[in-house]
Order: C-alpha cells, then structure tokens, then sequence
C-alpha cells in the first residue's frame, strides 16, 4: 500500500502541468458535446432521428474545437517565443507539445467517429424509412421531395465532402503511427513497403491542406442549419488557421534566406553524420535548442529537426545526424558522394574544410530553419546541473557543455580584466553572471566507436577547465563490467595507458572510460552529498528506457534530501 501511495504521488508530481491541462480539455470537449446534445434533444429532427443526431452533433462540435486545437501545438516560433518570452513554462508543459497533438488527434478521430457513424448508419436510414408525418418537420432542411434512397445523402455537398475527409485523414492517421512511420512492419510485402517510412507519413500529413477545405465547405453546406450565424466551423478555425499559416510564411521566408555554406563533413563509426556550417548572419540560438534542416538534393520539401551540437560562442554551427531512416540514410549517401576521402586518409572520415582553393568540392545545398526552443535551453536557470545522454542523446548536451566552458572562461577573462580596471580607476559596467558553477555529464554508449563523435569536445574540456567545474564520465556498456574478472586485463591496460600517456585507451580521449552502465542510484547520491540546499537541473536525452528511472530518482532524492531535482526529458 505504501509503494503504491508514493507512486501515485510520484506521478502526480511529474505529471501535475499534464494533467490540468488534460482535464481542461476533456472539460471543455465534455461541456461542447453536452451543450450540442441538449441543444439538439430540444428541436424537432430530435422526434425522427432520436439520440443518433444528438450524438452525431455533439461529436462534430468537439470536431470541430480539436481541428481548430490541434494546430497550436505545432505552431513552434509561437511556442518558442512563449518559452523564451514568458513566464508560462511554469503552468505550460511547452516540452508535450507533439504529445498533446498526438492526443488531440485522438479526440478527432473519436469525434469523427461520432459523428459520421452516428449519420451514415442511424440518421440517414432513419430519415428514409420516416412516415409523411414524420417526414413533415423536415422538409425545410430536406426540401418538398423527400429523399428516396441511401445514394442521395452521399452525393450532395454535405455527403461527398464528409466521405473523402474520412478517407483522407485514415490515410494520414495509418501513416503517422510508429509501426509505418518508423519502417517496423518488415513482413509486408516490397510494394507496400515503399509505401511507409517517414517520406509516406510526411508527404500524407499535409493531405490535411485538403482535409482543412473540405472540412469548411462540409461546414457550410449543412442539413440542419441554413442561418449563416449558426454555422460555427468557420469561427473555429479562422485564428487557429490565420496564425498556422503565418507560422509556415514565416518559415519560408526565413528558410530562404538561411543557406549556409558546409565547412566540414565527417562520417564517424556507427553511422553518425557531422556537418559543420557556416553561421548565418544574425543567427542566435541557445544551447540545447534545434534547427530544421533542409537538403533539396534529398527532398526539396522534407525538414527534419536536429539538436544543435556547436556552442553560441563558436563561430560555426554544427548537427550531429545519426543515420536510422530513408531521408538521414539518402544525406549521408549524398554527401559521400560530394565528398570522398583522400587516398591517404585511414580514418574513415570524409571531410571538406574549405581550405584548399580549387580542391574544394562541391557541397549540397543546406537551408536551415530556426533555432526552436527545447527543454534543454532551461539549464541557465540551475548552478549544478546533472547531464545524461546515451547514445546520439548526447547531442544538446554537447553543447551546453561547451557553453558552460565558454561562460567560465569568458568569467575568468573579466574577473581578471576588472581587476586592472579597478586599480586604473575606471568604472566597469557589470553582466549578469553565469548561473551554472558545477556539471557532471554521464554518456552511455555501446560502441567504442561511438566516442570518435565527440572526441573533440571532449578533450577540449579536459584540457581547458582548469577549475575542474565540469566533470564527464563515459560509459561503454559493450565492454563486461567494472570488477569482473573477463575485464580486468582491459582495466589495467587502460589504467597504464592512461597514466603514461593520458589518454583513456578505450574512447581515445582525455576522459577515462567506465565499463557497463552506471549506478544511477550513487550518481545521484554523490550529488545530493556534494551540492546541499541546492537546486540541480537534470537533464537526459536518449531512449525512453531510462526515463523512469531519472524520473523517479529525481522525485525520490528530492523528498529525502535537502538537494532539489528538477527532470527535464529531451524530444529524441
């Protein structure tokens, strides 16, 4: 009974910003659907087509709220300025916006259901089969002339348009699950198959332009209602629509006037793909935020979203793509192709720095668009923060790592610069300081190879933070673990190399690798005994496996300790 009692508190408190905004909704489509029930219940179509058009109505007019809904979430300049600009991050769960428009779909397909079931199985036969008398009320709606047969409801306006709305969105809905999405469903067969993967549900999401112009026109032509004012569609989606459609101008305007020129391409071990770009003019972004990238030697119309890898300070920006799907697969072959490497080159890497003159190859076009606000931009506001990445996860923590060397050295060159402005006399205009004084980043990878993504960076950490703020730890979870017998020659080479030559001989970098996965438990209890009174911020990116775990352990250290855990989930 205890565990079951906390856990019910743990999820309250996790999911406390989801839930009222869950039980606001289901309020509000609940209030919709009873508001057209009684409306409906009270006029006389009630005495012949009984609680099938009750139940028809109240489902289009939660129909029509959710079509009007849905668009706000992905309204992400909107939802990024609302981040940056407002304090509505504390009742606003911003980081469940494609979570939320995944459970309003729900509610449209169940209003869908309603609706058209609701007619084409109950309201229309009932109407057929009505007496003269009965038939006598209707013939304002339904004209002098009865209908006499089932085909005469279809074809008119009202009939046509609400058929192919149905079909379009089956489409859009099948397409947009995880199994066609993703390309999971292996025994289809090969025709078939080239119909799903992310291409089928991109190119059939935007059948919903179509889906939104019938859904007006089936809003206009109505049986039942002929007064203009009563017809309410078109007072649903006229903001919704109007802001959706800045939204996308904006977008393209923005996208085209944002190619950036490639700087450097590499291919690391396990299908990574680095491309380093050119900044554009005027650019500024956070770290732990994304772009949109586009490539119209792949597809002209296809933007998919990539955390950004570089920190604000570099004078570049760069994404770590990893190649799982068609699209990520067809880059990485386009740019093989633009960029071999030289005959000489035993790394496996292709790369093009721009460095060579007339050695310069030919790079695809890139447009980019962006930055959009992330859950991991929010690490300013905490002095310790807590970084877990595994695998690829570990891209937006890249960065804020980055950024927080940079800020500590940037802090360190001002101190020193206001100590000789101090003894010249001089006043000196302040800047806010860096919030952040400790990180403790954990990266978990199978692959040894992987570490060759981020080899770099970290060495440059290693080598840079004098101060020891930031203190990284990397996981090989391919490798037997730390203690055991079958590994303990791999330990002793590793333990010599490193204190010969400081190189860690597992990931090739300053930082010592650990083997198998961490203790999550002691990693949080060596923060709560380090960092007293203090708010930590801890952030993960990677597979939903380890969610729960963080998720729980933040909630649980939280309540027995004086340190604060604040969970933030990276979209990945």
């Amino acid at each position: 009974m205890k565990r079951t009692i906390r856990a019910l508190q743990y999820f309250v408190e996790d999911n406390s910003k989801r839930l009222w905004i869950l039980a606001l909704w289901l309020a509000i489509c609940s209030a919709l659907f009873s508001w057209k029930f009684i409306q409906y219940k009270r006029r006389a179509v009630f005495h012949v087509m009984g609680y099938c058009v009750t139940t028809a109505k109240g489902g289009a007019e939660t129909l029509k709220f959710n079509m009007a809904l849905i668009l706000f979430p992905v309204c992400r300049n909107t939802i990024t300025w609302l981040r940056s600009k407002t304090k509505l991050g504390v009742a606003l769960p911003f980081d469940d916006n494609i979570n939320f428009h995944k459970v309003i779909a729900v509610g449209v397909a169940i209003g869908v259901g309603l609706h058209a079931i609701s007619h084409l199985t109950c309201d229309f036969p009932r109407l057929l089969h009505a007496t003269d008398a009965e038939y006598e009320p209707m013939k304002q709606f339904f004209g002098e002339k009865r209908p006499n047969n089932y085909w005469w409801f279809v074809k008119g306006t009202e009939g046509w348009t609400g058929v192919v709305m149905v079909v379009l969105m089956a489409i859009a809905f099948t397409l947009a699950h995880p199994w066609f999405r993703r390309n999971r469903l292996n025994h289809l067969p090969k025709p078939l198959k080239k119909l799903t993967g992310f291409n089928a549900f991109w190119y059939s999401h935007h059948l919903f332009v179509i889906v939104y112009v019938l859904f007006i026109i089936h809003g206009y032509f109505l049986y039942l209602n002929r007064k203009w004012y009563n017809k309410t569609t078109w007072m649903y989606l006229a903001v919704p629509m109007m802001l959706y459609a800045c939204e996308r101008l904006v977008r393209f305007f923005r996208s085209g006037h944002k190619s950036v020129r490639i700087l450097k391409v590499a291919v690391y071990p396990g299908n990574v793909l680095a491309l380093h770009m050119s900044k554009p003019q005027g650019f500024k972004y956070t770290s732990g935020q994304y772009v949109y990238v586009n490539c119209s030697d792949v597809s002209p119309f296809q933007w998919h979203p990539f955390s950004i890898t570089s920190a604000p300070g570099d004078d570049y920006l760069s994404v770590h793509i990893r190649t799982l799907g068609d699209w990520t697969s067809q880059l990485k072959v386009v740019f093989a192709k633009a960029c071999q490497p030289s005959s000489g080159d035993q790394s496996g890497l292709l790369r093009a720095d721009m460095l060579q003159g007339n050695n310069i190859p030919r790079m695809p076009r890139l447009l980019i668009d962006g930055p959009y606000g992330a859950p991991a931009q929010d690490y300013k506001n905490y002095e310790v923060l807590l970084l877990v990445g595994l695998g690829i996860g570990a891209t937006p923590l890249i960065s804020i790592l980055k950024d927080v060397l940079n800020n500590i050295k940037q802090q360190r060159d001002e101190e020193q610069g206001r100590a000789v402005v101090v003894e010249s006399g001089v006043k000196n205009n302040k800047r806010k300081p860096f919030a952040t004084k400790r990180a403790y980043f954990y990266w978990v990878t199978r692959e040894q190879g992987s570490f060759e993504w981020f080899k770099g960076v970290m060495n440059e950490v290693a080598e840079k933070d004098k101060e020891g703020v930031i203190e990284l730890h990397n996981y090989c979870t391919s490798v037997y673990e730390e203690g055991d017998a079958r590994s303990a020659l791999i330990t002793m080479l590793q333990s010599l190399h490193h204190a010969k030559n400081g190189v860690d001989i597992v990931s090739g970098t300053r930082v010592k690798t650990h083997f198998a996965r961490p203790n999550w438990r002691n990693v949080f209890k060596h923060a709560a005994i380090k960092h007293p009174d203090t708010r930590v911020g801890v952030f993960y990116c990677g597979t939903h496996a380890l969610v729960g775990d963080l998720k729980r352990l933040s909630l649980d250290f939280s309540r027995k300790t004086t340190t604060k855990f604040d969970f933030h989930k990276e979209n990945f």
